[in-house]
């Protein structure tokens, strides 16, 4: 599935939940971050699915689509492989399960890079983590900062 009609199935979900930028949990380093606030504080959006609080913030389009063409950081989809087959994944991003993250951010780079195909992120690294409605990113975005990823 090509990119925009990711992008179109996305605007539609999103529509049908009644929000209109997509959401994605973002994990940046202060260093690469201090000019930039990619990150925004708000709760609400998340709230409207569960009880958990987005402390890390939404990411736009634009800027997700910027951080792929500019290769500033890691983009990981943390959807199953069937959905990845069902919905469509995005170009540029590795698929790492969210039942296999915390694992898999404590592989040797070699290891992740075999298993996930994709370039694993150091710990100070920009790594921006998405989902279908963003609560699994939310919980990514934790399991992350508990491995010191800031």
């Amino acid at each position: 599935m090509s990119l925009n009609a990711c992008c179109r199935l996305t605007r539609c979900v999103l529509r049908a939940v009644g929000h209109r930028n997509g959401a994605v949990a973002v994990l940046a380093s202060r260093s690469r971050c201090a000019g930039h606030h990619a990150a925004v504080r708000t709760a609400p959006w998340t709230r409207r699915f569960s009880s958990v609080d987005q402390a890390a913030g939404v990411v736009s389009y634009e800027q997700v689509k910027k951080l792929l063409l500019e290769r500033t950081g890691v983009l990981i989809d943390v959807r199953e492989p069937w959905e990845l087959r069902e919905y469509g994944g995005i170009p540029g991003s590795i698929n790492v399960p969210l039942g296999q993250l915390q694992e898999a951010l404590q592989l040797k780079p070699a290891e992740f890079q075999e298993r996930y195909g994709g370039e694993m992120p150091a710990i100070g690294d920009r790594v921006v983590f998405t989902c279908l409605a963003g609560v699994r990113a939310q919980k990514a975005l934790e399991a992350a900062q508990s491995l010191r990823y800031s």
